[in-house]
């Protein structure tokens, strides 16, 4: 339902809402038209806790590291075009970014090509994909809720990252433990409770890459422990060798009875095999052993002559 701009708040009332396209991560999300220019933009409304001194410093950080962000002009990265104040509610404010707005995600991209993809425009789209990740990745973000509906498909077919604005930032030092990636694409550390960083992108975006080829989710459970058996069933169980944390994990790991189990290269035949050594860097169940958005733009799959079947 339409929303007028004014209710958004005094320095939002140039945007008048158009309808709102759905509930990401870190708050909902209208599409909306700039009332001077006509432009179509997406707005993101998120709801800030106030503390006794206002604002909290740490979203003032992430709020001068988005507009930081934004000066690079990346053209993997959804453009942030404004942030506007809005009312006040109770002990919390209300905030909009204003980014840029582009009509398809890539979870519908894959639906209007039931065909399926190329090698050639499955390459060209995950080496799009991981180059806005390492660039979040060089600037200390990890988007943390990587899928295809927060992957945008421009009109000519490029991939822009979205929905990673208020995401929190990092150092090495760190340890985020909430969680917030979509189960699918949610890495083992996270299921199993443990300490997190960069790599849980990296496992995220292997799993889109299969999806590309296959049209359909790699892992669908539907539950934290289903997921985790889908991914052991595909994957296979790492052996304390293969992976030390094993002993860490707060769950019972012999409780995972793996049946049914089938590998990727049944699930993808399509897949060339340096598209599969790329998507076996990135699902190592260790994430200390995962490849790096950096590495794995050096990967051969994106160095080798273009296959075009």
């Amino acid at each position: 339902m339409a929303q007028s701009g004014s209710s958004m708040g005094e320095r939002t009332s140039t945007y008048e809402a158009i309808n709102k396209i759905g509930r990401g991560a870190y708050g909902t999300v209208y599409r909306a038209r700039d009332k001077q220019s006509g432009q179509e933009v997406a707005l993101k409304k998120v709801c800030i806790p106030l503390t006794d001194d206002g604002i909290p410093m740490n979203t003032l950080r992430e709020i001068a590291l988005l507009k930081q962000l934004n000066s690079y002009d990346h053209p993997n990265i959804v453009k942030l075009l404004d942030i506007c104040h809005g009312q006040q509610i109770g002990k919390d404010i209300m905030m909009f970014l204003v980014f840029e707005h582009v009509e398809q995600d890539l979870a519908m991209y894959i639906e209007k090509h039931p065909k399926g993809f190329a090698t050639t425009q499955i390459r060209n789209m995950s080496r799009e994909i991981i180059t806005g990740v390492d660039f979040l990745h060089s600037n200390r973000i990890i988007h943390r809720d990587l899928k295809p509906q927060n992957l945008l498909v421009t009109s000519d077919g490029h991939i822009k990252l979205a929905d990673f604005g208020l995401a929190k930032t990092y150092d090495f030092q760190m340890k985020l433990t909430s969680v917030v990636v979509t189960l699918w694409y949610r890495a083992p550390e996270i299921l199993l409770g443990l300490p997190y960083a960069t790599p849980v992108d990296i496992w995220s975006v292997g799993c889109i890459i299969v999806e590309l080829y296959t049209l359909k989710p790699l892992f669908c459970g539907k539950s934290e422990n289903e997921q985790l058996n889908e991914i052991l069933r595909i994957i296979g169980k790492p052996s304390k060798e293969d992976w030390p944390e094993v002993d860490n994990i707060p769950i019972k790991w012999n409780s995972f009875d793996i049946e049914n189990q089938v590998d990727i290269k049944s699930l993808a035949p399509n897949m060339c095999e340096t598209a599969y050594s790329l998507v076996m860097d990135m699902l190592f169940f260790d994430p200390t052993k995962r490849t790096t958005a950096l590495k794995a733009l050096n990967h051969e799959f994106f160095l080798e002559e273009p296959i075009n079947t």
